[in-house]
């Protein structure tokens, strides 16, 4: 028994047994506690295919040279380098598509015309081409009937986005009129205060210079003749 691996035979005694090396198949052991042991007869031909057929290793004598704690001991570390084996084959994930880029994209339908004009686009395409599923009769694709619910969703909502439109365009343009308005009278202002400024300086300094000239003309000097 040595010479098989630890998983082709048992020594557990309740069920002593081993896979017989003729016909393949899991025999039990006889007297595993006695002196000699033997593989009990079994058939080597399948069941409900096969006739029954007396295998040549029936009744084979069988030595026992292993002991139950050294076979054991070979199972687990068996399984510890099984569990701890692992597939030197590599998994790559595979590679995503390149999106498409920004100059090609469709933009999305911002009204009820554009989806309509995309929808019968959509359908002219669709139906020229040979793809399972495409759009016929009643039937709609998966894009077909996308665009389809975005149409009639902004059909039901154009109204209501109309009037916001029309509301957000009067208050910007009161917020841009009120910016500007704040905006000249900010400016006008700092240049009222500028030249206010301006104005005063050369005045002071005017005044002056005409100050000093006629208190020097009114200055008596006394005159050293040479």
């Amino acid at each position: 028994m040595s010479t098989l691996k630890p998983h082709q035979y048992d020594l557990r005694p309740a069920c002593a047994s081993l896979i017989c090396p003729e016909c393949r198949t899991l025999v039990p052991i006889t007297g595993v506690r006695a002196k000699v042991q033997k593989l009990v007869p079994h058939d080597a031909g399948t069941v409900h295919k096969d006739a029954s057929i007396r295998c040549r290793n029936s009744n084979r004598r069988v030595t026992v040279d292993v002991a139950y704690e050294v076979w054991q001991r070979l199972l687990e570390d068996g399984d510890a380098e099984t569990a701890g084996r692992r597939s030197a084959r590599q998994h790559h994930k595979p590679i995503p598509a390149p999106a498409k880029p920004v100059t090609k994209m469709t933009p999305a339908p911002v009204n009820a015309s554009d989806a309509l004009t995309a929808y019968r686009e959509h359908l002219k395409k669709c139906r020229a081409s040979s793809a399972v599923g495409r759009c016929g009769g009643t039937h709609r694709c998966a894009d077909g009937a996308r665009l389809a619910t975005l149409y009639e969703q902004l059909r039901r909502t154009q109204s209501y986005r109309d009037r916001e439109h029309t509301r957000e365009t009067r208050v910007n343009a009161l917020v841009t009129r009120y910016r500007v308005t704040r905006g000249k009278a900010a400016n006008a202002a700092e240049w009222a205060k500028h030249q206010e400024a301006t104005v005063g300086t050369k005045t002071v300094t005017a005044k002056r210079s005409g100050t000093l000239i006629e208190e020097a003309n009114n200055t008596c000097r006394t005159r050293v003749g040479i």
